[in-house]
């Protein structure tokens, strides 16, 4: 590619991203793809079902201002190795944080342990359509000297100061990394990709009469800091400020059963916990989620379809490659009320009989691969979310989501709410405090009776963790109705 080339991702290659991946990987050792596949013959040669070697290189920041003063940065450089074989339902895994070939074959040797004696091996992968070109392999870090990302939280914070005289105190932070992925498998596969990823937060404390109140927003994506213009950083401080200043006006919310009204975008988060994970292939391999064995059953009001899309340009949740060089894809969860499939990486859809959904995800080298979700969302439905609200006598409305408890195995829920309005006689009548949304994941698909068509994506600051993993996702859902939901309150 010539030096003057504009990159794109319509004329990124895949080549490029392999050529980023050798350099950053293998180069720096001397080791070469033909090394790689030597490794990965000898632990074949000890009768397993499936190997593969997952190299990481990743450099992060943090930067966090407080009262106009930086009070918190962090730097951080790492890289390693991580080599796993899978025999039956067996998993063996190493990993090391020196990438050479003595490292290789001593983490190789680790995972001989679990040699299979004679069983059949039927390994299905994913078809490679082609390449995805979903974001730039640029570095974030580099995209932004040090006193401009300073300048950058200075100009966050004084957008929210200036937008209302009760903002008392701002904390404003911001976050990029740029990570280089290359996975080699036995079946001879290598793929790589170059994951950029930033995001900046907002908080803020309103005070008035003695009360103080705290509101936040903020957002990102795959791409570096030139995404902040001032008009976004603008929105992220005015959001902060309105949901601290509605909460300085909340009176406290009721308890008890009653209709509630989700708002669109990151509302969806109660999705992808209470429901998403449930949907994930090794709790249903296992038999623990509540929809394990019921594909093609309802499980969900007619009108409501769920899928998880890593394949969306530029969003958090998207990979251009899965953990396992398994290209991203678009899943149909459920299909107007109807289970039609899970999320799945190679192991569970192997012993499933199912195919792969390029849904296998890992912290980091150091860790295994499992079906985790990207972008889980649902989509739209017919109805304008003023026609939602006005179709409910006496309800609540929850405009955004803050903490939650989830058991993903069954599906049992806490949220709680970071702005929310009760609403009489079909309008939005006073905001109040305190409301926590209780129910049971499975339960409430079935209790959704209106579906607004302004499904919105969340703005990018979702973190989902699974067994001490956490990998960056994506949510979102338009408005919704949802009949008998219990709402724990304060007054």
């Amino acid at each position: 590619m010539k030096s003057n080339t504009i990159l794109t991702p319509s004329n990124l290659s895949e080549d490029l991203r392999l050529q980023i991946a050798y350099d950053t990987l293998l180069k720096p050792s001397g080791l070469e793809i033909g090394s790689l596949q030597k490794v990965l013959g000898d632990m074949m040669s000890h009768d397993i079902d499936y190997a593969d070697l997952y190299f990481q290189y990743s450099r992060s920041e943090s930067w966090g201002l407080e009262e106009g003063q930086v009070k918190s940065g962090n730097f951080s450089i790492d890289q390693g190795v991580g080599v796993r074989a899978v025999t039956g339902e067996k998993t063996a895994f190493a990993y090391s944080d020196d990438i050479n070939l003595p490292a290789l074959v001593e983490s190789a040797n680790v995972t001989r342990a679990i040699a299979n004696k004679g069983t059949e091996k039927s390994i299905k992968t994913a078809s490679q359509s082609g390449p995805r070109n979903l974001y730039l392999p640029n570095d974030p870090i580099l995209s932004l000297k040090s006193e401009s990302k300073v300048a950058l939280l200075e100009r966050l914070e004084n957008f929210a100061r200036k937008t209302d005289p009760r903002i008392t105190q701002v904390m404003a932070s911001i976050a990029g990394e740029y990570e280089v992925i290359m996975v080699a498998r036995h079946d001879g596969l290598v793929a790589a990709d170059v994951r950029p990823l930033v995001r900046v937060s907002i908080q803020v404390i309103a005070e008035s009469n003695g009360r103080r109140e705290q509101g936040s927003s903020g957002g990102g994506g795959r791409f570096d800091y030139s995404y902040f213009t001032d008009e976004v950083l603008e929105d992220y401080a005015k959001k902060a400020v309105h949901q601290a200043l509605t909460n300085l006006d909340a009176q406290p919310a009721p308890a008890g059963s009653m209709t509630v009204v989700l708002g669109a975008g990151w509302p969806g988060i109660l999705l992808h916990e209470a429901i998403g994970h449930g949907l994930e292939g090794d709790f249903n391999r296992k038999g623990s989620s509540a929809f394990s064995n019921r594909i093609g059953q309802r499980v969900a009001a007619k009108g409501l379809t769920v899928v998880d899309d890593g394949t969306i340009t530029n969003r958090r949740g998207s990979l251009n490659v899965d953990d396992e060089g398994n290209p991203t894809e678009r899943t149909v969860l459920i299909e107007d009320g109807i289970l039609r499939g899970y999320l799945q990486d190679s192991l569970n859809s192997r012993l499933m009989g199912m195919p792969i959904t390029g849904n296998a995800r890992r912290e980091s080298y150091a860790h295994s691969p499992m079906p985790r979700m990207t972008n889980t969302y649902m989509l739209n439905g017919d109805l304008p979310p003023e026609e939602i609200i006005k179709s409910v006598k006496k309800g609540l409305y929850a405009a955004n989501f803050g903490g939650g408890q989830v058991d993903i195995t069954s599906g049992k829920f806490v949220f709680s709410a970071a702005e929310a309005w009760m609403i009489e006689d079909g309008k939005l009548a006073y905001p109040v405090k305190g409301a926590t949304l209780i129910g049971n994941g499975p339960d409430v698909l079935t209790r959704v009776t209106m579906i607004g068509n302004d499904m919105a994506l969340d703005s990018g600051v979702g973190t989902c963790g699974k067994e001490g993993q956490s990998v960056p996702v994506g949510v979102g859902q338009p408005t919704l109705k949802i009949e008998g939901l219990t709402v724990g309150g304060t007054a």
